[in-house]
């Protein structure tokens, strides 16, 4: 699960200038080549991760999947934590913050992939990218973003294609309902919420420690699905399949399923360090145009593996939303580059 977020470093203060309060002068934090690196990699972490869950869809709950995929991730984590400075950088002044934005990141992930294992991989990634047209939204109250019509006008083309893809005007498969294609919408919401605080958060705290605290609370979450529905009993009582897999009773994996769930750790340990990295070490609209990789590769998943191929009207939904989101990071660009500019020609 994964994706985009456009202006998580940028605000207007009164006078109209653009400002990057969290963007420290250190070359550490101003390294465009590796985070873009830090993402791609990330990215096709991501897929596979996506692909993986899927296909385990079936037989688990989703909460024992995380917990198995959490404990390996932490692991790997530690790890990251070891080479990055020791035990030392866990300490953290804002316990607060990161919870609250480790429980975004629980949500958003409860959301999507209760998704998955319904809606084909491809349709619930394409939904997922309107996040950087949350982010764009969400900047002109949480961060005083002055947002033109250009790029609200991207915004609202970006919301049709969600519309189109939703078909209110068809019928659905039965197991399929209009609640579940909003479910990757609001893990959008959720994790576009997530990541205007990582960027506050990753100038103080290292890409290591953050991911720890992600994998531990993942970990805590799926421990207490386990104890409140562990016994099946939710899923008694619906026939959901969206619901199945939150509530499906725990089943103790086949010894065939124990390298996919080690592959789900290796790369929730990966995810979880190198999309905090690329985010401290690059600008967002730097690095977020390539999360955009990750629907490609989705495409080639679904097709390769669940025989999935996206109808005409999601097709045209994938590009509006795209499209859209691709306009508002350029015309972010856009906007940035001539203040710099000016600047330059000014101290010469």
């Amino acid at each position: 699960m994964h994706f985009c977020h456009t202006l998580v470093a940028i605000r207007v203060d009164n006078s109209g200038s653009t400002l990057y309060p969290w963007r420290m002068e250190s070359q550490d934090f101003n390294r465009p080549g590796l985070g873009i690196a830090f993402v791609c990699v990330a990215i096709l972490a991501i897929s596979i991760n996506d692909m993986l869950i899927k296909f385990l869809s079936d037989g688990y709950p989703l909460h024992e999947i995380v917990a198995f995929r959490a404990g390996i991730g932490l692991l790997f984590s530690l790890i990251f934590v070891h080479f990055e400075g020791g035990w030392r950088i866990l300490r953290t002044k804002t316990p607060g913050l990161h919870m609250l934005r480790g429980l975004l990141v629980v949500t958003a992930n409860l959301a999507f992939y209760a998704a998955v294992a319904v809606i084909p991989l491809a349709e619930a990634t394409a939904l997922f990218f309107v996040a950087p047209l949350f982010i764009t939204v969400l900047s002109i109250p949480l961060l005083g973003e002055q947002v033109g019509p250009f790029r609200m006008a991207a915004v609202f083309v970006g919301f049709l294609g969600v519309v189109l893809m939703q078909r209110p005007w068809a019928g659905l498969e039965p197991e399929v309902s209009r609640i579940v294609l909003l479910l990757p919408v609001l893990a959008a919401l959720t994790y576009a919420l997530m990541q205007v605080m990582t960027r506050k958060l990753g100038v103080t705290t290292q890409a290591s420690a953050m991911a720890v605290y992600i994998q531990g609370l993942f970990l805590v979450v799926s421990m207490g699905f386990f104890l409140v529905a562990g016994d099946g009993r939710f899923a008694e009582h619906t026939d959901s399949p969206s619901l199945q897999f939150l509530f499906r009773a725990w089943t103790w994996p086949k010894t065939s399923d124990y390298p996919v769930l080690l592959a789900l750790g290796v790369c929730s340990g990966i995810v979880g360090y190198c999309l905090s990295a690329a985010y401290r070490v690059a600008n967002a609209a730097t690095v977020a145009p390539f999360e955009y990789l990750g629907l490609p590769l989705a495409i080639v998943w679904g097709w390769l593996l669940f025989a999935e191929w996206p109808a005409p009207v999601v097709w045209a939904g994938c590009a509006l939303i795209v499209g859209a989101g691709l306009i508002v990071f350029l015309r972010e660009q856009q906007r940035a580059r001539p203040i710099g500019w000016r600047q330059r020609a000014i101290r010469r």
